[in-house]
């Protein structure tokens, strides 16, 4: 069985720069690269942890969507955020977006690439 690679793009300034697609689709799999709570239209990200988490989710939605796919087909989710202490604000965002998946799940504590930046989410789906 021979299948495409289809890589998604969000226009990121990030994506162009750094040399990565926001998601890539192989077979039935769907990467979602990590990703921030930056509006990738505008490049404007909130100082807001809340917000930034909702943006964050519209984005990893919309690449899903976009693979044919969504959060009730998320098996793996990775969180990356420089300070633990926010992560219990994420909580009830992260809850209702992929609660009905409930996947295999990673906090890890790290520096990213840009300081106003409080949470980078990863996720892998497996499209029906």
């Amino acid at each position: 069985m021979s299948h495409r690679r289809q890589k998604i793009s969000q226009g990121s300034t990030f994506e162009a720069q750094i040399g990565y697609s926001r998601a890539v689709v192989d077979g039935r799999w769907v990467f979602v690269s990590g990703t921030t709570g930056f509006d990738y239209s505008t490049m404007v990200i909130s100082e807001d942890i809340s917000d930034q988490v909702d943006q964050t989710i519209a984005n990893i939605d919309a690449a899903l969507r976009e693979a044919g796919s969504g959060p009730e087909d998320v098996v793996r989710v990775k969180y990356y955020l420089p300070d633990t202490a926010d992560f219990e604000d994420c909580w009830p965002a992260l809850r209702e977006y992929f609660g009905e998946a409930a996947p295999a799940a990673t906090m890890l504590v790290t520096g990213l690439s840009d300081p106003r930046m409080k949470i980078e989410i990863e996720v892998t789906a497996l499209k029906p």
